[in-house]
């Protein structure tokens, strides 16, 4: 039996500060729309289709919402879940790539080639072109669609970008990680640039303004624009609560009793983002649109606990295949459900998502092949039964294996060294190196040793790779049946093997010369020719914009050097 270890544990860090009592119908400091009273809402229900709004957020731990216990207080959150179907059997992919590509294509990673890791902003790598794209099948059926925020699906050509990928607008960032105030990001010392783009240019005139009030305003407008009688589809994928951890000066004074740094500054801009969705909130209805409307609201990985969030009382964190990584926050508002306020426990998976918007919006999925997603509207809607019954988590051929593994271990049919996950029933089976592996509590405590992690650490069991939890009974994988029960974990193996033989080669090319942003302007776009095949890794010169007057970021080498030294201290820490 495994040992566990309790290592500075306090009861403090799991005490709840409570919430605020704002009116979450009133605009916030994140409003930009008018307020006049003697507006009016246009009459609600015009289109038979629904509008269709999904919220992504970023690194959103599962503990660090208010109605999973936390102390962060999220109150618009709360309300709209409560007023809705919370899903508390909802996954999610452990980092932000391949939650993206899978919630836009409803296929597994590896049916993308996006198996492993993220798409890098030098990679000349995109979401293949031969995908149709949930905005795609949403434009089909008649749908305005608009995309803000973080799209981190590759550009290294311009036919990856949001715009030619089914989205009739975009504003936000094509990497995965930016300033949220200047949209500087830096990949490596010296590899600086901008990253804020309108359509399918660069977004200049918009810097110094914070992301998640840029977006939530943008929102509004695209909604005071259009007209309720059309359907119309908005993808607002925030970049909070990614790091680095920046919000404004009084949100963090909300949370100034919060004694570790990092954790009150993330605190911060969970607020920030919640008031952001209820302003979003506000303008559907006073638009004319919420009467007729679907919320979706989903995290994209688990929490990243170095940087202040919290997967409290799931096992692991972001970039893991432990409950704390794959397991996500999600809910659906809307006056649509026919059976709201309650919690569904059916199995539901971010692939679920495309066969099930886009039957909502009437549209036609005959023509599409080879979906992973499931339909799972009546599950939410009615509390069906899922169609779900297995989510393969991922294979990664690339990730390091394991070093005790072996295709012996695997009963012969399958190499436990190589990194996959399945769920199949209530049983869930991992092999390889599924990454780490403590349980963290909400760190709340001041920064001192012993106190900094907070941490239940499982002190045995380190030379495995294959485990095997009950996730039913077992929610926390605190109790491994690997040895117990070898008739379910080779009937899972049984399964990997099937769906390993279903995957394509992974895409993954080397990071190419040519992305410098020095060569497009001092910003982060396209770089490759249109007549680049998709798969173009090449070598050329830098194209002609490197002759372009370079608008250099020059805080980043800087910041570069304090997010290192910053680590480097942490890493002292533990």
């Amino acid at each position: 039996m495994a040992v566990y270890a309790l290592t500075g544990f306090s009861l403090v860090s799991l005490l709840s500060f409570g919430y605020l009592s704002w009116d979450w119908m009133k605009p916030s400091l994140v409003a930009d729309v008018a307020t006049d009273p003697m507006e009016k809402s246009l009459p609600p229900t015009f289109a038979r289709q629904p509008h269709i709004i999904f919220i992504l957020t970023d690194d959103q731990g599962y503990h660090d919402v208010g109605y999973h216990g936390s102390d962060i207080q999220t109150p618009t959150l709360d309300r709209l879940a409560a007023e809705g179907v919370k899903l508390e059997n909802y996954y999610i992919q452990p980092i932000c790539t391949p939650s993206r590509s899978q919630l836009i294509t409803g296929r597994y990673q590896i049916h993308t080639g996006l198996q492993h890791s993220i798409i890098r902003p030098r990679q000349p790598n995109c979401l293949p072109l031969d995908q149709v794209t949930l905005p795609q099948k949403l434009q089909e059926a008649g749908y305005s669609t608009h995309m803000v925020g973080k799209w981190h699906l590759g550009f290294y050509k311009k036919e990856c970008l949001p715009t030619r990928r089914g989205f009739d607008t975009f504003l936000g960032s094509l990497t995965g990680n930016v300033d949220y105030y200047t949209y500087d990001n830096c990949d490596g010392p010296g590899v600086c640039g901008y990253d804020l783009h309108e359509g399918e240019d660069v977004a200049w005139d918009q810097s110094g303004k914070y992301s998640t009030f840029l977006y939530a305003q943008r929102v509004s407008k695209i909604l005071a624009s259009h007209s309720p009688r059309e359907p119309i589809f908005i993808y607002v994928a925030f970049q909070a609560v990614h790091t680095p951890l920046q919000s404004p000066k009084e949100y963090i004074y909300r949370y100034r009793s919060m004694g570790n740094v990092a954790r009150r500054k993330y605190a911060a801009m969970v607020t920030c983002m919640d008031e952001a969705v209820k302003n979003i909130t506000w303008a559907l209805k006073k638009y004319g649109y919420y009467d007729n409307s679907v919320i979706v609201f989903s995290t994209d990985n688990g929490g990243q606990t170095f940087s202040g969030g919290s997967n409290w009382p799931l096992r692991g964190r972001k970039g893991t295949y432990w409950e704390g990584g794959v397991r996500g926050i999600g809910f659906v508002h809307s006056p649509l459900i026919k059976r709201k306020r309650r919690t569904s426990w059916a199995l539901v998976h971010i692939t679920d998502w495309y066969p099930t918007l886009v039957s909502l919006a009437r549209g036609n999925l005959s023509n599409v092949q080879g979906l992973d997603g499931y339909n799972v509207w009546p599950a939410i809607s009615e509390g069906k039964e899922s169609p779900r019954t297995e989510i393969l988590h991922n294979i990664d051929p690339l990730y390091n294996h394991a070093k005790y593994g072996s295709l012996e271990d695997g009963f012969g049919i399958w190499n436990t060294a190589v990194q996959a996950s399945i769920r199949v029933g209530e049983w869930k089976l991992l092999t390889g190196d599924p990454g780490y592996s403590d349980w963290i509590p909400p760190q709340t405590l001041t920064n001192f040793p012993g106190s900094w992690w907070n941490l239940e650490r499982l002190t045995d069991g380190l030379r495995k790779s294959v485990w095997l939890f009950n996730i039913t009974a077992d929610p926390y994988e605190r109790y491994d049946l690997s040895e117990q029960r070898p008739d379910v974990v080779r009937t899972l193996l049984t399964r990997l093997v099937h769906y390993n033989r279903t995957a394509i080669p992974v895409r993954y090319p080397a990071e190419n010369p040519r992305a410098h942003p020095d060569f497009n302007g001092g910003a982060w776009g396209p770089w490759a020719s249109e007549d680049d095949g998709e798969d173009w890794e090449g070598g050329r010169e830098p194209l002609k914009s490197r002759n372009k007057k370079k608008k250099k970021c020059k805080i980043c080498k800087l910041r570069s050097f304090f997010r290192k030294l910053n680590t480097r201290l942490m890493s002292n820490r533990i």
